[in-house]
């Protein structure tokens, strides 16, 4: 962790982390009538899931308020680069291929909650993708995602707990 402390309240963060992401991708298998050739309800539904193991290099601002106490709430913002730590061509093996790199929007707030010997941090964080992660065409196995997506854009919240 990378902390730049530019005034009392405001620091630049460097925190690298390693996450572990599980995606889930539901497959609907629709029928058609013969007759009128009207769309019924689904016949199968396949649960298809992948995970991946992204390396996150997040740079961000922390505005934090006067300390009361032994707490302070702090705001927080910035932009974080992930990458993938397995290579392309096992990724092509994959039922939804996406793309080894990321970059995301990151605001959230928390609190420093001071202790004796350590500060304790809890912080809630949401995360919008600002790339298309979807690489259209590289299905390998032909599950044919092309005709039903456009684009795939990483967003989460993650509860954080920091301590220092």
């Amino acid at each position: 962790m990378g902390i730049l402390r530019l005034d009392d309240q405001v620091n630049l963060l460097f925190t690298p982390a390693v996450g572990f992401y599980e995606h889930e991708l539901m497959r609907y298998t629709f029928s058609t009538d013969p007759v009128d050739g009207a769309t019924k309800l689904p016949l199968t539904q396949t649960p298809v899931s992948f995970d991946a193991t992204l390396v996150e290099l997040p740079l961000l601002l922390k505005y934090k308020s006067q300390r009361f106490n032994n707490t302070r709430m702090y705001f927080i913002g910035g932009l974080n680069y992930m990458f993938r730590t397995k290579s392309q061509d096992e990724a092509n093996l994959e039922d939804l291929v996406l793309t080894g790199q990321d970059l995301s929007l990151e605001l959230g707030m928390g609190f420093d909650i001071y202790f004796r010997f350590f500060k304790w941090s809890p912080e809630i964080r949401f995360s919008h993708g600002l790339l298309d992660v979807y690489k259209a065409g590289a299905d390998l196995n032909d599950t044919n995602y092309g005709d039903a997506l456009q684009s795939v854009r990483r967003r989460n919240i993650r509860l954080i707990f920091n301590f220092q």
